[in-house]
């Protein structure tokens, strides 16, 4: 990588994507070579971290709930004392930084210690999910918008979210690290007006050779989860497009209402 892209001193926030090393990005590969120290998520499997160079080094600062090994200050502060030693510094982080990855923090902490830091996106664990189950988090005439929400609360506090909004028969929701959540997220969803028997996929470890998906309906949610996810990372996915006839249904439905424009769709029997 050009030293001009990857500059002593600097730091770049990585997306190491969902966990397949064959989804990182080809940026985000050449990045890795080029560090002199990578500072890791706990979410960040051995398939990625087999990937640095022998000779760089590497530092573990996971965050996992309730077992944290570094807080956040204290991360911000390692990235700045490492640019500051004139080290290229990549900080790897699960998905996609921007996504609930607090890149925010890190960023705002290394320009005001007037350090260089840049991001590199990764795939994200909602988009690697649909993949694998072969359906769309979006899907004409179904689900026109898509929302990526934190499950994650602190100590174990009520989720503070608008329900309301969320209860969108039109929307697909994806909420990360759900599985401890899954009772109230299903409660609450269902008390605001979701249709009980809504589609929805849970998925853990995505994207790896162990993934393991479970499609269910919303009703469902809290009794399928603590029966199927264990204790790996987990995303639910809720909504009609995550329905596995769902593109089938859609493509009905287009033809029944524009019959031209319908007759070109082509999906699956």
């Amino acid at each position: 990588m050009q030293h001009d892209v990857f500059p002593a001193g600097s730091v770049w926030l990585v997306g190491a994507g969902p966990g397949d090393p064959d989804l990182l990005t080809c940026k985000a590969v050449r990045l890795i070579e080029a560090a002199d120290i990578v500072y890791y998520d706990a979410l960040v499997g051995p398939g990625i971290l087999d990937l640095i160079p022998a000779g760089v080094e590497q530092v573990s600062v996971g965050k996992r709930a309730g077992r944290h090994s570094k807080d956040q200050g204290t991360i911000d502060t390692m990235l700045v004392v490492a640019a500051r030693a004139g080290r290229r510094v990549v900080r790897l982080k699960g998905g996609d930084p921007s996504l609930f990855g607090r890149s925010a923090e890190e960023v705002t902490a290394l320009r005001e210690a007037g350090c260089i830091v840049q991001v590199c996106p990764g795939v994200t664990a909602a988009s690697a999910a649909a993949a694998s189950a072969g359906v769309s988090l979006s899907l004409r005439g179904l689900a026109r918008e898509v929302r990526f929400v934190t499950a994650h609360s602190r100590n174990g506090a009520a989720l503070d979210l608008d329900w309301a909004s969320l209860a969108s028969p039109g929307a697909t929701l994806a909420f990360y690290m759900g599985r401890g959540a899954a009772g109230e997220i299903a409660r609450r969803l269902i008390e605001a007006g979701l249709d009980r028997a809504t589609p929805v996929l849970i998925a853990c470890d995505v994207s790896l050779a162990d993934e393991k998906r479970l499609s269910t309906r919303l009703d469902l949610l809290d009794i399928a989860t603590r029966a199927f996810a264990d204790e790996a990372p987990t995303l639910i996915l809720i909504g009609e497009a995550v329905r596995t006839d769902a593109v089938a249904a859609a493509a009905h439905r287009v033809k029944a209402a524009c019959p031209g424009e319908g007759a070109s769709i082509r999906y699956p029997p």
